[in-house]
């Protein structure tokens, strides 16, 4: 009987312990589940957000990508333009498949001068260029009866010094040699930084026309050797410094750091010399002129420039 009893005991002890350390893991395994479910909740949210911060992007850049696009003529036209090598024809040629696009196919025509372009636009030879500034235009016309008128402005190029025989401007030999561009809007503009860089001092208020006879004080002896613009960096070797148009110094190889002055970007130079599309009068209202500027003044343009010329080509817009 008394063993009885004991195995009746342990079987309820044992029973109770059963129950004991079920009542045990049971919150256990609740809490686990919970915790469980919590993460999935909020994977699945941060999912949800990233999903809806993709979408916001995506839409944002169709609505740019839209936006920017530039609706192409009605009739596309074949048009030849004239440009100086670097940075104009490069320029042309990089962005040649998006003026297709636009409805202009573009023939480049180089050339190595300042005069022919504009002579082939005016006789109907070439349909626009690319290579001046307004106020040499203005010069090139009144002095040659041409009729040749801008319609946009594309970029500017710092105008700037450079090292030939001497490097230091702030050690300027008696007598030094200074080339500058012949041509009387950039003759203007070299004299103006030379004066900037205190070589020499000009006439008060002859700004963007000044020539040498301009120069009031010269307390180096510098002579200025009046050189035509494409030859000058031909010369650098020849002289102690050279005074060179952005475009023909890019050319020949210069950097924008190779300069030991620039123009100020915000300087009037800068806002004055900006470079131009430039046709005839005929054509100045013309759609493909405008489509024309409308592609060259485009962001993507802008972009190639910068990430190209590496501040020697400074975009106008």
């Amino acid at each position: 009987m008394k063993k009885n009893f004991t195995v009746v005991l342990a079987a309820v002890l044992a029973a109770a312990s059963l129950a004991a350390c079920g009542s045990s893991k049971a919150p256990e395994t609740t809490a686990a589940a919970e915790t469980t479910a919590k993460a999935t909740e909020a994977a699945e949210e941060t999912k949800a957000a990233e999903e809806s911060t993709e979408a916001a992007a995506e839409s944002e850049a169709a609505e740019n990508q839209a936006a920017s696009q530039i609706e192409p003529l009605a009739e596309s036209v074949d048009i030849k333009i004239g440009a100086t090598p670097s940075p104009h024809a490069e320029i042309l040629e990089a962005v040649k498949d998006d003026l297709a696009a636009a409805g202009i196919n573009v023939e480049v025509v180089v050339y190595n001068d300042y005069v022919q372009p504009n002579l082939a636009v005016d006789q109907g030879e070439l349909q626009a260029n690319y290579f001046q500034h307004q106020p040499y235009l203005d010069d090139f016309n009144a002095e040659n009866n041409t009729h040749v008128t801008s319609v946009g402005a594309i970029h500017y190029e710092p105008f700037g010094i450079y090292a030939g025989k001497s490097s230091d401007l702030s050690a300027v030999a008696d007598g030094a040699q200074i080339a500058v561009p012949n041509d009387t809007t950039n003759e203007a503009r070299a004299l103006q930084l030379l004066q900037a860089n205190g070589i020499i001092t000009l006439k008060d208020g002859v700004g963007l026309t000044a020539t040498k006879q301009d120069i009031v004080e010269n307390p180096h002896n510098v002579e200025i050797l009046e050189v035509e613009a494409a030859q000058i960096p031909r010369s650098v070797e020849s002289v102690d410094f050279a005074c060179m148009n952005g475009n023909y110094a890019i050319d020949a190889g210069f950097k924008p750091s190779d300069a030991l002055a620039q123009e100020d970007p915000d300087s009037e130079a800068a806002q004055t010399y900006a470079n131009i599309i430039a046709v005839s009068e005929a054509d100045a209202d013309s759609e493909w002129a405008k489509k024309l500027v409308e592609v060259l003044q485009s962001d993507k343009v802008a972009e190639y420039i910068n990430s190209t010329y590496e501040g020697g080509v400074i975009p106008t817009k």
